[in-house]
């Protein structure tokens, strides 16, 4: 089975560049996956997780090997990354960004990057780093793609054609109307959790109040837990479009502030925000953190499934989770958990022995 890119790079091996570097490892999209990091201890932690093939903590002629580059460095500084990146870039590689804010990053990289496509998977975690990355992470969330009006469509296709490989659904907007709602849905939601916090430490009683901080309070303001330097990057990159939802939160609380002298309008606008909340679609990931896991690549014959099953299941192997990750035209890839790592070394040398290749 061809994968989609020999050589692909990932510019920035935190949460996000992790998860998606595994997801092509996994899914068998790449051959070779590079990481791009300053940081040298985050590229060491690539390598012993197996996000990366190899790493690198400046740029090169590496760069120019590359048929595909991922940006995934803080928002704060993914453009001044971008331009470093071009001059190396092949001039037929195909290139994309994550960050939370689209607006100021295609207009600063369109042209600059050759095939640059903006992009947003959104997904997320409090937790950071390239520990906490998974390739679950990005299993059925929804990836926004925001080309420019100069964006070649042969770039977009491919794009479309790599969010869907990687089991995310992709959904197209302009990069202005993107920054607008996710100011609203989660640039906002984030200021709100700190403002909470920042209420609370500064009360008389803070101890007490965060002794009786309950499940509400903390769901509230989760997202508060994340890297404090990449949120503050991301909301001040994307602060024009965050004045305009603090505005309209103001307006809006002050409503409710209003209804709390109408019990029955209050009761009508709470039954009105139950209905919007429980209406949000429900998004199932595909993660596996009590087992140990192993990918194998299948080509697209009848029978692979049950081959594979029948030589583990003769040497008394138990897979305890079995999950088909992609067919494609040339073949696809099947992930399995087992209930110990002896088992899964086990299933990995007979699967290696009969033709099969792992990971």
């Amino acid at each position: 089975m061809k994968p989609l890119f020999d050589k692909v790079g990932i510019f920035g091996i935190g949460l996000l560049g992790g998860s998606v570097a595994l997801g092509l490892r996994e899914r068998f999209l790449a051959n070779e996956v590079h990481a791009y990091d300053p940081d040298p201890s985050a590229l060491e932690d690539a390598l012993a997780l197996g996000v990366a093939d190899k790493v690198h903590t400046a740029p090169g002629s590496w760069i120019g090997e590359l048929d595909f580059g991922v940006l995934a460095a803080p928002v704060g500084v993914l453009t001044e990354v971008g331009r470093q990146l071009a001059p190396h870039a092949r001039p037929d590689s195909l290139w994309t960004d994550v960050g939370s804010v689209k607006g100021p990053v295609v207009q600063a990289l369109s042209g600059v990057l050759p095939n640059f496509v903006g992009g947003h998977p959104m997904a997320g975690s409090e937790k950071a780093g390239v520990e906490a990355a998974h390739a679950g992470l990005l299993q059925n969330a929804v990836w926004v793609i925001t080309p420019a009006p100069q964006t070649p469509e042969p770039a977009l296709q491919r794009l479309r054609h790599l969010v869907k490989e990687l089991g995310a659904y992709p959904l197209e907007i302009p990069p202005a109307l993107h920054d607008r709602l996710v100011a609203r849905i989660s640039h906002l939601p984030y200021l709100l959790a700190v403002a909470l916090n920042r209420m609370v430490a500064r009360d008389e009683h803070q101890e007490l109040l965060m002794f009786l901080a309950a499940g509400g309070f903390r769901d509230l303001t989760r997202v508060a837990s994340g890297s404090p330097r990449m949120s503050r990057d991301m909301v001040v990159s994307n602060r024009e479009a965050l004045r305009e939802a603090v505005e309209e939160l103001r307006a809006v609380l002050a409503e409710l502030e209003e209804l709390l002298g109408a019990p029955e309008e209050l009761l009508e606008a709470a039954q009105a925000a139950k209905r919007t909340r429980d209406s949000l679609p429900i998004v199932k990931r595909s993660l596996l953190p009590t087992l140990h896991e192993l990918v194998v690549q299948v080509p697209d014959k009848p029978g692979q499934i049950a081959k594979i099953s029948n030589a583990l299941g003769d040497a008394y192997i138990n897979i305890k989770q079995f999950e088909v990750l992609a067919i494609r035209d040339e073949g696809g890839a099947i992930r399995m958990g087992f209930a110990s790592a002896e088992e899964r070394e086990a299933a990995r040398r007979i699967l290696e022995n009969i033709g099969y290749r792992l990971r």
